[in-house]
């Protein structure tokens, strides 16, 4: 078996795509966390931590995944490179795509399901999440995957927690934006990656979640996508809560986890 519990190895099988050396912030790499035998679902969720693209927040990574394998699934986090390093899209995309078809190609000697492996994403890790929802065909693939190269990118599903959306000045991180795209960037692909333009009737089903009190990522964020959603058709759950702050995780008081299980059982 490729994966062992907790093991981090690097994401891609030889280098990179885009790659700009051999340092540890040139090579992306994936951490699986297994669910006890006798809680095991058959699905899998690929975690993206949020932080800007400028850095990783580990309690919405290893957090997440200690908490989604106790309830049964098996959970990926990956540690994807960044603007701060200067990595800039596509390579962030590429990444996150590179991660699903990885995963789904081992899924059933996991003892996945290959139509039940998602991704979860916090902050502009949700904006990565929801890009691999919308835009998995643009990711690029890489030297060595052979046949994985082939297998579907598509995320069956996306779990986004107060997620970076827009590109709209009056509710975008700037600062995000501006590390994902860095100083050279086509318009269109700043219009692409403002995510609310670009959803279709094959953007992955979608749970959401956000707070009024958010002034990092405001909620408009969320609602914008949402509504992207609805317009094309995509099954979608969003919880708005009136408390919290930017980066909660998963225990501030939001039943959010709870609820994100219950949608996660109907696939």
């Amino acid at each position: 078996m490729i994966f062992e519990n907790r093991k981090t190895i690097p994401l891609w099988p030889g280098v990179p795509p885009l790659s700009r050396g051999n340092t540890e912030n040139d090579i992306p790499t994936i951490t699986p966390y297994f669910p006890p035998v006798w809680k095991a679902c058959g699905k899998a969720i690929v975690i993206y931590p949020g932080g800007a693209y400028a850095h990783l927040a580990e309690h919405e990574g290893k957090g997440y995944a200690e908490y989604f394998a106790e309830q049964g699934y098996h959970c990926f986090v990956v540690k994807y490179r960044l603007g701060s390093n200067h990595y800039h899209h596509p390579a962030e995309l590429s990444d996150a795509a590179r991660a699903v078809r990885f995963v789904r190609s081992l899924a059933p000697e996991l003892g996945i399901r290959p139509e039940c492996v998602g991704v979860m994403g916090s902050s502009a890790g949700g904006h990565l999440a929801a890009s691999a929802g919308n835009l998995f065909r643009k990711g690029l693939s890489g030297e060595g995957e052979g046949e994985v190269a082939a297998v579907s990118s598509r995320p069956s599903w996306t779990v986004l927690c107060y997620p970076v959306i827009t590109a709209d000045p009056r509710f975008s991180s700037k600062g995000s934006f501006d590390y994902l795209l860095g100083p050279d960037f086509k318009p269109e692909d700043a219009a692409m990656l403002s995510l609310e333009n670009s959803v279709t009737p094959e953007t992955s089903p979608s749970f959401l979640w956000h707070t009024m009190e958010d002034t990092a990522v405001p909620v408009e964020n969320s609602l914008l996508f949402a509504n992207a959603l609805r317009k094309n058709g995509v099954r979608f759950e969003l919880h708005i809560y009136e408390r919290g702050g930017h980066g909660a995780g998963l225990f501030q008081g939001h039943p959010w986890a709870e609820e994100c299980v219950r949608w996660l059982d109907t696939f």
